[in-house]
């Protein structure tokens, strides 16, 4: 059996892995009652220490003794009772009616409160109860509410909750991954790079860092937890971050919100927002709204200024469809449209496959014969030849981007100085692809990484077979331009790549097809990548499948 399952006390060993971590590396940044629970942890008896983690990775902060059943931990009250001492746990928790029903069953209830019997679900017992109170039930112990209980309560302190979450942050540099990493990485489902963690890489160089973040968590939490907007807003900062880290979490909840507004119909505060927000896209959304409000001067001014320096290809594409449309409303006369590159367009009609069976795949066995085999790659080839060769560049150890030992990729992976940051890397990467190295790496590392985790790398969708007929067919400058591609905008691009690829290997060469069937139309992102593949002479096509019989 594997070791990680023999051992009881895994999820306890991995919380220490978290505190030993957090006190060597970030000390500096607790404040005093902060550094006391690290320190005396590990002072704790194993069961208190067990039991102790055991609540703090489950729901809630209200924990029923009957439920606190841990073979390996034996007598809950016993184990709490150190806890209890420390401050960290309270014995007699006071609860108000609505937290009295969540920790009690619809029969307790009953048997707590005769008048109750009758009422069907616990909601309207609630309400009922509510009511006859008058509102004036206050909070109490479970005891002073229920003098017959056969059963305690515990409550995780409030501190002790917060702190934990503040440790699993600077520990995991988010809230999102949990404990459970510990758990797929140790029974091997989960394999990831080791990167330097020391001093000079560590994510977090100041402790008002982690209070801003976990400040805008909480505003992101009360915002989709349906509390009113403006409310929100309220406390996010008007003033954008100087970590750019933060300033891009920040930047994404104005937009969310400011999407809010706008789907309401209400766009003097969306505008307000779009205009506040630091995320792509925001200030497309406030050229729109403008156009909403009856602002087309306002729009255009706008629009024009991102047309001089568009923030990514994405909204170039977008201007081109939103600028005719304010040259009308102000009555601009009308711009000669440029030559559009030209993409091999090809019909085709195939006999209607059997349930189960793609258009894509019935395309590929159409086209592939026995010297040039057409296979479906998608979005996972280039980008697995991207991760592969530029390997030691994506997990690069600088500042901010690894926190721990389980990420499948680094922090900043989408900040516009990503690639800056890694500049000798990448640079020593590009050089291998004009000297000839490049095939060589691609696929060391693709032996030597096997199944590690990767933001590029799709490992069941390739094999070394697949990697030396791209090799041996993809020039190295055509890899090159769709890898400095990647690089513009890694968020946008590592997507809409063409759904398959056909080689010639006996004339090596290629070509990349993008395939539509019945119905279906090209996104954006596939139109941005035809577009630079045709206008840097890389050989793609289009296939527009129809059913043999069918009417288009």
């Amino acid at each position: 059996m594997n070791q990680t399952l023999e051992n009881r006390f895994y999820y306890l060993d991995n919380f220490v892995t978290v505190v030993d971590s957090v006190r060597a590396r970030y000390r500096h940044l607790l404040n005093l009652e902060e550094q006391a629970f690290v320190d005396g942890f590990g002072n704790l008896p194993q069961a208190s220490a067990a039991l102790l983690v055991r609540m703090v990775m489950r729901k809630g902060e209200l924990f029923r003794l009957s439920k606190l059943r841990y073979d390996e931990i034996g007598c809950a009250t016993s184990a709490a009772a150190p806890l209890i001492a420390a401050g960290w746990v309270e014995p007699r928790p006071l609860l108000d009616i609505g937290q009295l029903f969540r920790v009690l069953t619809k029969v307790e209830i009953a048997a707590a409160f005769p008048q109750l019997r009758q009422v069907a679900r616990k909601s309207e017992q609630l309400d009922f109860l509510r009511q006859a109170e008058g509102g004036a039930a206050g909070v109490r112990s479970l005891e002073q509410w229920w003098p017959d209980a056969a059963d305690g309560l515990l409550q995780l302190c409030e501190p002790v909750a917060t702190l934990c979450d503040r440790l699993r942050l600077m520990f995991f540099g988010n809230l999102y991954q949990d404990w459970s990493e510990f758990v797929l990485s140790e029974l091997g489902i989960f394999k990831y790079e080791q990167v330097d963690l020391s001093p000079a890489a560590q994510g977090f160089s100041s402790r008002q860092d982690i209070d801003d973040y976990l400040h805008l968590h909480a505003c992101r939490e009360r915002f989709l937890g349906g509390e009113e907007p403006h409310a929100v807003v309220a406390d996010i900062s008007a003033q954008p971050y100087p970590n750019p880290w933060l300033e891009e979490r920040r930047g994404k909840l104005l937009f969310q919100v400011a999407q809010h507004y706008e789907r309401n119909g209400e766009l003097a505060p969306a505008l307000r927002l779009y205009a506040g927000s630091s995320r792509p896209g925001a200030r497309l959304r406030a050229i729109r709204v403008l156009e909403r409000c009856g602002q087309p001067e306002a729009a255009f001014a706008l629009a024009q200024q991102a047309e001089q320096q568009a923030e990514s290809e994405a909204e170039q594409q977008q201007l081109l469809r939103v600028m005719p449309r304010l040259r009308r409303a102000l009555g601009h006369p009308k711009l000669t449209p440029s030559v559009a590159v030209s993409i091999a367009q090809h019909e085709i009609a195939l006999p209607r496959p059997a349930p189960g069976s793609s258009v894509e795949g019935e395309l590929s066995r159409h086209l592939a014969c026995a010297d040039a085999p057409a296979l479906y790659v998608e979005n996972a080839l280039i980008n697995s030849l991207f991760g592969l060769l530029f390997w030691d560049a994506v997990f690069a150890p600088v500042p901010g981007a690894f926190f721990h030992p389980f990420q499948s990729g680094p922090a900043d992976l989408h900040s516009p100085d990503f690639r800056l940051r890694r500049a000798p890397q990448f640079d020593s990467g590009f050089e291998l692809l004009r000297s000839g190295g490049y095939r060589q790496i691609i696929l060391h590392n693709f032996r030597i990484k096997e199944n590690t985790q990767s933001p590029f790398v799709f490992w069941g969708a390739i094999d070394e077979a697949l990697l030396a007929l791209a090799l041996d067919c993809l020039p190295p400058l055509h890899l090159q331009k769709c890898f400095e591609r990647i690089l513009q905008d890694i968020k946008s691009n590592r997507s809409g790549l063409p759904d398959l690829i056909q080689f010639w290997p006996a004339e090596k060469r290629y070509r990349m097809i993008e395939v539509k069937g019945p119905g279906d139309r090209l996104q954006d992102n596939q139109i941005r990548w035809l577009d630079y593949f045709a206008r840097h002479d890389i050989p793609v096509a289009v296939y527009y499948v129809q059913w043999a019989g069918e009417s288009a």
